[in-house]
């Protein structure tokens, strides 16, 4: 007896021509799963695909067929994928999306579209049966206890929906010492953490604290990003609410990269912001009037990485009478390499500093290309003295500008010596004729100082080409990627320690280290705490640079295109917490459906990937996990004075690739000081290829490992964190992901979903005195408020623009405000916009604020 077919009436004619697009469908996966499949075992990979295509061919075919085998045979092949994808990945809801989403939807149009097929299987108990049991075991999935965690989201200019979490405020927190009521067991005799160690009696600098204030971008030099302030409490943040807004008008006009990430200075009833494009504004404090605005007239063609002016530096002469003109300044750096100081009052360039209130930063770099030589980031402030990095573009040529670091005195700018890898011994201008050293490792981030101590803390970055070093000096293989700890008097060495050797994965240090006293067994000791993109923590004694923590060198894998070159250890802290996440895995990859899963599990088999550190390789792609946007980058940390730390962190990868010198040639691939240079040809972070001149290779580098078309991301969420954890117990407190999905989605689509998913993000925090803590850095556009014992959300808003910023508080008119520049990132890509920000509790509301 001859198979039985659906029956032709009318009816069913609907039912048929469904039942022919759904297979075109089905088969239009079922092709690349199956041949794809057949690929990825051929690479060593997961034999699931190939069976499974073949399922979903033979379902297409009786589909077209008009036979009731399509029914069972795709009812074999999802449950087969239910058994696998939870053999493979258990009940992990976001691995199993692109495992088991697509193939439900499937199931569902095949049970339901189609009636001639859906009333032959409901009349089998069989088939009721195993349905049943498919569909239970997805919602089984999706309704783990691990699932999204949603979370409700306020309006903009409207309080938090979000009800608070009751807490023990910090004050009343145990205190980082040996006799604390913890449970935890304590690593012996400590102190509270102190912020702001007594200035010595014979120097006459003045020495801010944060509080009412918040005089530098990490809060002090110190860079604690913690404020005393306990007016807005656990209690009360869902009462906050937006009290004014300032605009700077600093917006890209054509496709121009624009980024702000503008922390603040507030001191006395002032504010003082600056924009994307240097312009810096002092604003009434309580309520955002503008008082002057000074414009640079900073030129687009100056912009590098992207238009961004991360804070300024404010200073007070306790030598002049305080009416005097720049008794108060503020000091800024343009992209185009100058440094401008300002009276506070007036916002008019002060006389005696350089030349009429500017200093010419390109002084000893020689010529450069606009954009090459572009600091993004403020001085830092050590007795007296300004000192000065800057950004250097990536990627270009090994002869690009120099990484001097320079000493400034804040009084007259005048240059007080400069520390110059290249030119050992030497600390002043070169000699004319001369430049300082080119393509030496620079520092585009922020350091921090010691008044006390007199050093300068600089986390230092790569040499000019960062993934081939083959004609690196000793000098930099020394000092690359390094903390160096600079006399601020003289401008020499103090100490150095390196974070990675032989860095050929742009694993320089983006982050600001924190200077706290750190508890020991022998008690607390004046420490830096230095965040990394590998998502350490490097616990150094900040006198004498030696670890206050264990850190281990271990071996590093070996290979690639300099083997005789590469360091056979790399270091690697081992008995405090690290972000650092497992290696990858094969099922690690991820997408949005089944089809995109397994073109990033080819692209993993066919990469080389030997774990942390795998060296770059020319004939194949390789994997670099963390990428160079992992770990802790601009944002920092932050540290309370009860030792709680929290960090932000991106858990992302890079595929990259080396590419040769000839091939590079040929598609006209150029460094931005050639006379040809084309910004859209090459130069980019997302597949594209960066030229690294006069060296055998440019490089490829995809950041985030995307998948074509889709653009979504190859490994599995969540794509960032946030964590806590205490320094005195060296214990993690809490550690979750970071950020919803709510602007991210596949083609670019925003998926407007509140669940948290982990996403990058960039940029820090500031925790208060009442056990708060204020970020938004994820690129869901939104500042949150989070309790710092328990790693809660009790408070967001929505912001206008990206939030790619370290927000501040401070006290002005009786009210704690917070502050956050929404300026947006065009690498992250949040929406830009131009916006500072103000928060505060409503007036009839407000208590009086503490210390």
């Amino acid at each position: 007896m001859g198979e039985r077919t659906i029956p032709t009436s009318r009816n069913k004619e609907s039912g048929s021509g469904w039942a022919i697009v759904l297979a075109l469908i089905i088969a239009v996966f079922g092709i690349p799963i199956a041949v794809g499949g057949a690929y990825l075992i051929s690479l060593g990979g997961s034999w699931y695909y190939l069976p499974a295509g073949l399922g979903l061919l033979l379902t297409s075919y009786f589909l077209f067929k008009h036979s009731k085998n399509a029914v069972w045979i795709y009812l074999i092949t999802y449950i087969g994928t239910v058994i696998w994808a939870l053999w493979e990945r258990g009940f992990d809801a976001w691995a199993q999306v692109p495992r088991l989403v697509a193939p439900t939807v499937i199931l569902l149009l095949i049970l339901l579209t189609l009636p001639a097929f859906r009333s032959a299987m409901w009349r089998s108990r069989s088939g009721v049966a195993v349905a049943a049991i498919a569909v239970i075991a997805v919602i089984g999935v999706m309704n783990n206890d691990r699932f999204f965690t949603k979370t409700a989201i306020a309006q903009e200019e409207s309080s938090a929906t979000v009800a608070p979490v009751e807490q023990t405020p910090v004050s009343e927190m145990p205190a980082v010492d040996g006799n604390s009521p913890s449970t935890s067991k304590s690593r012996g005799k400590s102190e509270e953490i102190v912020e702001e160690p007594a200035a010595p009696a014979e120097t006459n600098f003045v020495a801010l604290k944060s509080g009412e204030d918040w005089p530098a971008y990490g809060g002090t030099h110190m860079a604690t990003r913690y404020s005393p302030l306990t007016e807005i409490t656990p209690e009360n943040v869902e009462n906050l609410q937006k009290i004014w807004e300032f605009r700077t008008g600093d917006l890209p006009e054509d496709d121009e990269p624009f980024g702000n990430q503008n922390t603040p200075v507030k001191v006395g009833n002032r504010l003082y912001v600056c924009s994307a494009l240097n312009k810096i504004s002092a604003l009434n404090a309580a309520t955002g009037s503008e008082y002057w605005t000074f414009d640079p007239k900073t030129p687009m063609d100056a912009i590098g990485y992207n238009a961004s002016c991360r804070g300024l530096v404010y200073f007070e002469d306790p030598t002049v009478k305080s009416t005097d003109l720049c008794a108060a300044r503020v000091i800024n750096l343009t992209h185009d390499a100058r440094m401008i100081s300002l009276d506070t009052e007036t916002g008019q360039p002060c006389e005696d500093f350089g030349n009429n209130g500017i200093v010419n930063l390109l002084e000893g770099i020689g010529d450069t290309a606009p954009g090459f030589y572009a600091p993004t980031s403020p001085p830092t402030l050590v007795r007296d003295v300004l000192v000065v990095g800057s950004q250097v573009s990536d990627g270009q040529t090994r002869e690009a500008p120099s990484g001097v670091i320079r000493g400034y005195n804040v009084i007259t700018g005048e240059l007080e010596w400069a520390w110059d890898m290249g030119r050992p011994g030497e600390t002043g201008l070169p000699p004319e004729g001369e430049i300082y050293t080119p393509g030496t490792p620079n520092m585009w981030t922020i350091a921090s100082g010691d008044d006390e101590l007199g050093l300068v803390y600089m986390p230092m970055g790569n040499s000019a080409v960062d993934y081939w070093g083959g004609d690196r000096s000793e000098e930099e293989n020394t000092y690359s990627t390094s903390i160096v700890a600079l006399d601020v008097e003289t401008g020499k060495v103090a100490w150095s320690y390196q974070t990675v050797h032989y860095d050929v994965w742009d694993y320089d240090l983006g982050a600001q280290g924190t200077l706290v006293d750190f508890p020991t067994d022998d008690g607390p000791v004046p420490a830096i705490v230095m965040p990394s993109k590998q998502a350490q923590f490097y616990i150094l004694n900040r006198e004498t640079g030696e670890p206050l923590v264990n850190i281990e060198e271990r071996k590093a894998p070996q290979g690639g295109v300099e083997p005789d070159r590469l360091s056979p250890t790399q270091p690697f802290v081992t008995d405090f917490p690290n972000l650092l996440k497992p290696e990858l895995t094969e099922a690690d990859m991820w997408g949005a459906t089944p089809l995109d899963q397994l073109w990033c599990r080819i692209q993993f088999n066919q990469a080389s990937y030997d774990g942390a550190y795998t060296p770059p390789t020319v004939d194949q792609p390789w994997i670099q996990y963390p990428g160079y946007n992992g770990g802790t980058d601009w944002g920092g940390i932050s540290i309370s004075p009860e030792g709680i730390m929290i960090a932000n962190y991106n858990n992302m990868p890079n595929f990259n690739q080396l590419i040769p010198r000839k091939e590079v040639d040929k598609l006209g691939v150029l460094p931005i000081t050639d006379p040809n240079y084309d910004p859209d040809i090459g130069g980019g972070s997302h597949g594209s290829i960066s030229p690294q001149a006069q060296s055998p290779y440019g490089i490829r580098v995809n950041a985030g490992w995307r998948v074509p078309y889709t653009g979504l991301l190859c490994k599995e969420p969540p794509y960032g964190g946030i964590a806590a954890i205490d320094l005195n117990t060296r214990e993690t407190l809490w550690d979750r992901p970071f950020g919803t999905a709510r602007n991210n989605g596949p083609f670019g689509i925003p998926s407007m979903l509140p669940i948290d998913i982990g996403t990058p993000n960039n940029g820090g925090g500031v925790m208060t005195g009442s056990g708060l803590f204020f970020i938004a850095a994820a690129t869901d556009d939104i500042l949150r408020a989070i309790d710092i014992r328990t790693g809660e959300e009790i408070w967001q808003t929505v912001l206008p623009a990206g939030g790619q910023a370290t927000p501040m508080t401070y006290e002005a008119e009786g009210r704690q405000i917070v502050v956050i520049n929404a300026g947006g990132h065009d690498f992250m890509e949040t929406k830009i916009g131009d916006y500072f920000i103000a928060y505060a509790l409503p007036k009839n509301t407000s208590s009086p604020a503490g210390d």
